[in-house]
C-alpha cells in the first residue's frame, strides 16, 4: 500500500510539502489529524513561508452550506499571488466560487478528512511560473470534523532553456 508521502515523492513535491507533510503527521498521533491547536509556527520555520491556513466555514450562509475563508498565507505564497486574500471567503473570488477546481479540492478534503496533493496551472503576475503545487491537509477540534485546512504551496518555474526537439 503506497502512503500519501510516497504518492508526494512519486510526483516530485518540493522539500516544503514534504517537510509540511511530516509535521502534519507528526501532530496527527494516533488521530485522523491534529487540531490548529497543535501546531507552533517556531516548529514550522522551515517551511512557514509557503503555509496557508483556511478556515472551513459550516452552513456560514442559507444558500451555501460550505465555504472557506483565507486567515492566514505564507510570505512566500502571498508574493506570488495576483492580490491579497487573507480574510476574503472563496465564495467572494469569481475564479474561486463552487464548483471552481479549487473549490472542489477543499471541499474533497473536508469530505474526505483526508490530505490531497494538487498540481494546477499558475495563474499569476509572475510569468516565470509553470504550474503550482499543494497539498490541503485537514486539521480538526474535535477529530471528526474539519475545521481548518492547512495548505503547502510550492511555486514550479518554467524551464530556462527547454530541450529542443529532434
Amino acid at each position: 500500500m503506497s502512503t500519501m508521502r510516497d504518492l508526494l515523492l512519486g510526483r516530485q513535491a518540493t522539500p516544503a510539502l514534504l517537510w509540511g507533510y511530516d509535521y502534519w503527521q507528526s501532530k496527527r498521533g494516533g488521530r485522523a489529524m491534529p487540531s490548529r491547536a497543535d501546531l507552533d509556527p517556531i516548529e514550522m520555520k522551515s517551511f512557514l513561508p509557503h503555509i496557508v491556513l483556511t478556515d472551513v466555514l459550516h452552513n456560514s450562509a442559507p444558500d451555501l452550506p460550505l465555504d472557506f475563508r483565507y486567515r492566514l498565507m505564507g510570505t512566500t505564497v502571498d508574493a506570488h499571488m495576483s492580490r491579497r486574500f487573507t480574510g476574503l471567503r472563496l465564495s467572494e473570488l469569481p475564479a474561486q466560487r463552487p464548483g471552481s477546481q479549487m473549490w472542489l479540492n477543499f471541499s474533497e478534503v473536508v469530505e474526505q478528512r483526508q490530505p490531497r496533493f494538487h498540481r494546477v496551472p499558475y495563474v499569476g503576475p509572475h510569468k516565470d511560473f509553470l504550474s503550482l503545487i499543494d497539498l490541503v491537509l485537514p486539521l480538526s477540534d474535535d477529530d471528526r470534523s474539519v475545521t481548518m485546512l492547512m495548505s503547502l504551496v510550492d511555486f514550479i518555474p518554467r524551464e530556462v532553456n527547454p530541450p529542443r526537439g529532434r
